[in-house]
């Protein structure tokens, strides 16, 4: 089963009109999303089924169900699949659209594309290229979960920002 999420916040036409053409052309059906609040205005996509809003029970349910998840490239989405293991496919909000703020999303895809076990569509067009290159070799799940907690590194990085009013050398 395929998972798109969206987050919760914002609705991504985009992703969702993709993702829904695709499943429309190439037929698969075995697909449930989590939209966000669509109003008026947003899309409806007629080729899966879909939620406005799941509450937290349900989508980790659906989390951990899917054998895929597709969704935009927000930092909750992509540390909830690598510590659940989780392949996933991420296409990033854009600015220019005003889907988001700014293109954080864009750097961010490019930065987590480098890791095994996630995979990028930039944009709508090569949504369905990348969904049927990952159908036809299914990937396996991540091999080593990321900790749900920050490296000590870090946490120490932090502390002595906020404690010493400096960064540390070595970061």
């Amino acid at each position: 089963m395929i998972f798109v999420t969206v987050g919760h916040e914002l609705r991504f036409d985009r992703l969702i009109k993709g993702l829904d053409n695709w499943a429309l052309e190439s037929g698969y059906k075995d697909i449930f999303a989590q939209v966000a609040e669509l109003g008026e205005e947003g899309y409806k996509p007629r080729n899966f089924a879909w939620q406005s809003f799941l509450d937290p029970d349900s989508f980790k349910s659906r989390f951990e169900e899917a054998d895929l998840i597709v969704a935009h490239a927000g930092m909750g989405t992509i540390i909830t699949a690598l510590t659940m293991k989780k392949p996933l496919l991420i296409m990033p909000r854009k600015g220019a659209f005003k889907e988001t703020r700014n293109d954080h999303q864009i750097a961010t895809a490019e930065q987590f594309a480098r890791r095994s076990g996630i995979y990028v569509a930039n944009d709508e067009t090569e949504l369905g290229t990348v969904l049927d290159g990952l159908l036809a070799n299914p990937p396996s799940k991540i091999d080593e979960a990321a900790s749900e907690f920050a490296e000590p590194q870090l946490i120490q990085a932090l502390r002595s920002f906020i404690y010493d009013g400096r960064a540390p050398k070595n970061m």
